[in-house]
């Protein structure tokens, strides 16, 4: 049994309806047996209690056998649930509602899920650690449907650091109506650091580069170029360009630079994992 839900009974109403309300939300589902629609929300009600792990209270009045709380707050139809707060209803429905109705409500009067990670991500940013903050900003910004907000904060830090490949990504899947001043501020920062890292050898290496294709040593020195730049797509790239020709490049040296560099980008990151398990296929 969930210990965030809870019976509710002349017994226990004032404690946990009223006294508990004052130090988190109470949702209370009034319900009976014979309500077909409260069937359906219930087990709705019960799955958002268990996801948000305490967050509020969920508090279940059957309004057949405890009548007298269920004529307290007024209900008047089946399923009715209300949201208390400091011991006042503040908001609620009658009727079962879809899942979505439901969250948005609820989302008026909780933290979200994923705030956990912002405080995380926000922590690491006061630190200065940007390449701390970018894993649990792109989780939170995956977890809440890429909320404009936190993908701010999630671009932000892939900018700082030195993540422009991917920054620019995110910031391509904005559209039209979203970009806003913040959006505008970030793309200028994005441009600001490309411009700011590109060198003369960078571009001396990349005419090597396309002069000859087979030239390794310049592939792998330009990859080394690309990861200060924040260019790591490319610079992994580079490097598996030159091991799908020698897995043994350098004595080993360059398959060392791929994996030190898989590293720097961090566990659990998607382009990391990408050429983790392209080094993985082409070694084995």
């Amino acid at each position: 049994m969930n210990e965030h839900i809870v019976d509710i009974d002349e017994t226990n109403a004032q404690a946990l309806l009223i006294e508990e309300s004052h130090k988190r939300p109470v949702v209370v589902d009034f319900w009976a047996d014979w309500c077909e629609p409260c069937k359906t929300l219930m087990p709705l009600l019960e799955k958002i209690t268990t996801e948000y792990d305490g967050a509020f209270l969920l508090a279940k009045v059957n309004a057949d056998t405890q009548q007298m709380i269920a004529q307290q707050f007024g209900v008047r139809s089946l399923p009715t649930v209300m949201v208390i707060q400091n011991g006042q209803p503040v908001d609620g429905f009658m009727g079962a509602q879809p899942e979505t109705a439901v969250r948005e409500l609820l989302q008026k009067y909780l933290p979200a899920p994923w705030d956990p990670l912002l405080q995380q991500a926000s922590e690491a940013l006061e630190q200065g650690d940007f390449a701390a903050a970018v894993a649990p900003l792109r989780q939170a910004y995956e977890e809440s449907g890429q909320q404009h907000n936190v993908m701010i904060a999630y671009v932000h830090a892939l900018i700082e650091a030195m993540r422009l490949d991917d920054a620019e990504a995110v910031l391509a899947t904005v559209g039209l109506a979203d970009q806003d001043a913040a959006f505008e501020q970030l793309s200028a920062q994005l441009q600001l650091k490309r411009e700011a890292a590109k060198s003369p050898e960078m571009a001396a290496l990349e005419a090597a580069v396309a002069t000859d294709p087979d030239d390794a040593d310049s592939r792998v020195k330009l990859a080394v170029q690309y990861t200060t730049a924040g260019q790591y797509r490319d610079a992994l790239e580079n490097l598996y360009t030159v091991l799908k020709a020698d897995t043994d490049h350098d004595n080993g040296a360059t398959k060392k630079l791929l994996l030190d560099t898989i590293a720097s980008i961090g566990k659990g990151d998607p382009l990391a994992a990408e050429y983790q398990r392209k080094l993985f296929s082409l070694l084995y």
